[in-house]
C-alpha cells in the first residue's frame, strides 16, 4: 500500500428541516462509508464527519477544519442538506483556502451547473457513483497533477468561465469487488444493491444508478459486511435497497447464510408489494427481518399510476396481510397532494388503509426533487427553473406548481390521513392474525412484544392521538407470552404492573421471567425496583447486588443503603 499524505475528510452535511424519521436523516449514507473504504484501501487518511448529530454544525466543522485541516473535502449532498454543505463549504474556503472542495451526492448529481455557477467555494462535482472518480481526483491531486482532471470520468468543473463535464464514468459492475466498509468503520445503514427497476416519477433513485439494471453483492459478501458489524456490536440494520426483495433468489440465499452463521440480528427494508412471495418473506422473518416499508402512496389507482406505480389493490392487500401474518411490520408510505388529489382521492386512501390496517404508517407531501419525471415536466412546462434551489428553500411541494390545490388544502388532506391512521389503529392492532406454525412461535412473540413496547413506551405512548395505549400493550404482551417465553414481554408487563402500583403481579410475571432468562439485567433490576416499592430493600438488594456494576443498578443500591441504614 503506498503511503500518503493527502488528509481528506468526508462530510454528511445536516437536513435544513427536522425529519419524520431521524434513524434516517442522521446516518451517514453508506456511499459515504464506501468511498472513505476505497480511499483508505489505497492509503489515504480519511475522516467521516457527520454534521447530521451536531447540534450546531456550522461551530462544530470550523472547528473540525482547524483541527484536521484537510487538503481534500468531499460533502455528499441531497435537496434537503445542500444549504447546510455550501455553509460548510464556505467555512472551509475561508478558514483553510488551499483545500480542494468536491460535492457528490443525488443533488451534485443533477445539479452540477448551478452549484458550480453560484458557489465558487465548489471546485469539482463527482457525478453519480463515486468511488472510483473520487479516489482518481485524490490520486491526482496527490502527486500534484490537478490539471489532468479532464482525464478522470465522472466530474464536472470550472475551467474559463464555463462549465466542463468529462465522460461518463462506467459505473461498477462487480460490487464485490469494493473493499469492505466494515473493515474501517461502524454503522447500521447497508445496501445489498444498487438500481432500482421502477418507474416512480418522484423518485431520482433510477436515475442515479442507471436504468439499464440493477447490480448486486453477493450474499456471501453481503453475510460478511453484516457479521463483521455484529462482532462489532452492531445488532440492529437498515437495509436501504430500493427493492430488497427484488432478486429473490438471492434474497433467499442471503437469509439461509445469515441462519446459518447464527446472527443475533434484526433488520428492515425497503420493497414493493408486488416483489413479494410467501417462502421468501418466511426466510426473511427466521433470519432477523422484522419490518418492510411499503410505498402504497394513494388509495387511488388514477393517482398511483400518475405516480408510477401502477400496482394493483389486491396486491397491496395481500402483501400487509402476508407480511403482518408472518410476524413482520409492515410500514405504509402514504404520499398526498399529488396531481389530480382531491377530497374523493383521499377517501380512497383512507379506503384503503382500513383495508390493508397497517401497524405503522408515514404520511408526505408530494414534493419535487432534481433528477425525476415529475421535476423535468415542471422544467419543460416553465413552471419553475433551476435557478429556485439558490433560494433557502429545502423541497419544492407539488402543490405550490398546481393551480387546483394550495396549503390549507392540501394539509387538511394530511390531516385526513393521520387521523384515520390513529382512530383505527387500535382496530388494527386487534385484527393481527399470525399464521400457525409452530415455527415461527417465537418470532410471534418477539414480533407483538415489540409492538407492545411502540405503546407502553415508544412512539405510540408519547403520541396524544392515539388512545387506550396500556390497554393495547398488555394485551399484546400477554399475547406474546402465549406464543412463547420472550423477555421483553415479561418486562413489559412487569412494567406496566409497576406503573399501575400492581407491585405484586409485577413481581409474579418478573419471577415467571427469570425462569426463562435467569440473570437477565433489566428483569433483574425491575424485580428490584418493585420490592423497593414495597418497601422491601434488603431483598432488593439481593437482586441488585449480582449487576451492581451497572451504573443505573448503582444508584439502587445506593437508595437501598440509605433506607436500611435508616431503619437501623
Amino acid at each position: 500500500m503506498v503511503d500518503r499524505t493527502l488528509n481528506i475528510c468526508l462530510v454528511n452535511p445536516a437536513c435544513q428541516d427536522q425529519r419524520i424519521n431521524p434513524e434516517d436523516s442522521l446516518a451517514v449514507p453508506i456511499g459515504i462509508y464506501y468511498i472513505a473504504a476505497v480511499l483508505k484501501a489505497n492509503g489515504f487518511n480519511v475522516e467521516v464527519i457527520n454534521l447530521a448529530v451536531e447540534h450546531e454544525p456550522d461551530a462544530y466543522f470550523a472547528w473540525i477544519i482547524q483541527k484536521h485541516q484537510p487538503d481534500l473535502i468531499g460533502f455528499s449532498v441531497m435537496s434537503a442538506t445542500r444549504m447546510s454543505g455550501i455553509r460548510a463549504a464556505r467555512i472551509a474556503r475561508q478558514s483553510f483556502t488551499q483545500s480542494t472542495i468536491v460535492f457528490g451526492g443525488p443533488f451534485a448529481t443533477f445539479m452540477p451547473e448551478p452549484l458550480l455557477n453560484a458557489n465558487p467555494e465548489i471546485d469539482f462535482i463527482v457525478k453519480g457513483e463515486g468511488e472510483i472518480t473520487f479516489l482518481e481526483l485524490a490520486q491526482s491531486l496527490e502527486e500534484g497533477h490537478p490539471k489532468v482532471t479532464e482525464k478522470i470520468d465522472g466530474l464536472a468543473y470550472r475551467k474559463g468561465g464555463q462549465v466542463i463535464h468529462t465522460a461518463t464514468r462506467e459505473v461498477i459492475q462487480n460490487l464485490d469487488d469494493l473493499p469492505h466498509p466494515s473493515e474501517y468503520f461502524s454503522f447500521q445503514h447497508l445496501s445489498m444493491s444498487r438500481g432500482c427497476p421502477g418507474k416512480c416519477t418522484f423518485c431520482g433513485s433510477p436515475k442515479f444508478w442507471g436504468h439499464d439494471e440493477v447490480r448486486f453483492h453477493s450474499p456471501a459478501w453481503f453475510a460478511d459486511e453484516i457479521q463483521a458489524l455484529h462482532q462489532q456490536d452492531v445488532r440492529h440494520f437498515f437495509i436501504s435497497d430500493d427493492t430488497f426483495t427484488f432478486d429473490r433468489d438471492r434474497v433467499i440465499t442471503l437469509c439461509r447464510e445469515l441462519i446459518s452463521r447464527d446472527l443475533d440480528i434484526t433488520w428492515n427494508a425497503i420493497s414493493r408489494v408486488d416483489r413479494l412471495d410467501e417462502e421468501m418473506l418466511v426466510w426473511m422473518r427466521k433470519a432477523g427481518c422484522i419490518q418492510i416499508s411499503f410505498g402504497v402512496e394513494s388509495g387511488s389507482e388514477v393517482i398511483r399510476r400518475h405516480l408510477g406505480k401502477p400496482v394493483q389493490e389486491e396486491e397491496i392487500i395481500r402483501a400487509f396481510s402476508l407480511c403482518t401474518s408472518l410476524g413482520i411490520m409492515p410500514r405504509a408510505y402514504f404520499i398526498y397532494g399529488s396531481p389530480g388529489e382531491t377530497k374523493d382521492t383521499i377517501q380512497e386512501s383512507v379506503d384503503l388503509m382500513l383495508r390493508i390496517k397497517p401497524l405503522s404508517a408515514i404520511f408526505y407531501i408530494l414534493v419535487l426533487f432534481p433528477g425525476t419525471f415529475l421535476y423535468q415536466r415542471a422544467l419543460d412546462k416553465s413552471w419553475i427553473n433551476d435557478g429556485i434551489w439558490d433560494e433557502n428553500l429545502e423541497d419544492l411541494p407539488w402543490f405550490e406548481l398546481d393551480p387546483n390545490l394550495d396549503f390549507e388544502r392540501v394539509k387538511s388532506f394530511g390531516d385526513t390521513l393521520r387521523t384515520s391512521f390513529f382512530n383505527n389503529l387500535e382496530q388494527f392492532v386487534s385484527n393481527i392474525d399470525l399464521r400457525d406454525d409452530p415455527s415461527l412461535y417465537r418470532f410471534h412473540s418477539d414480533f407483538l412484544s415489540r409492538l407492545a413496547m411502540t405503546f407502553s413506551h415508544g412512539d405510540y405512548a408519547q403520541n396524544p392521538s392515539v388512545s387506550n395505549t396500556a390497554k393495547i400493550a398488555l394485551n399484546l404482551y400477554q399475547k406474546a407470552l402465549d406464543y412463547h417465553p420472550d423477555f421483553r414481554a415479561y418486562l413489559g408487563l412487569g412494567m406496566l404492573y409497576m406503573k399501575q402500583k400492581q407491585f405484586k403481579d409485577a413481581i409474579l410475571i418478573l419471577n415467571r421471567g427469570l425462569e426463562h432468562f435467569k440473570d437477565h439485567e433489566d428483569l433483574t433490576i425491575c424485580m428490584a425496583l418493585n420490592h423497593m416499592n414495597l418497601g422491601d430493600f434488603a431483598l432488593a438488594l439481593t437482586f441488585l447486588e449480582p449487576v451492581r456494576n451497572l451504573p443505573k443498578a448503582r444508584k439502587y443500591i445506593d437508595i437501598c443503603n440509605q433506607k436500611l441504614g435508616a431503619a437501623t
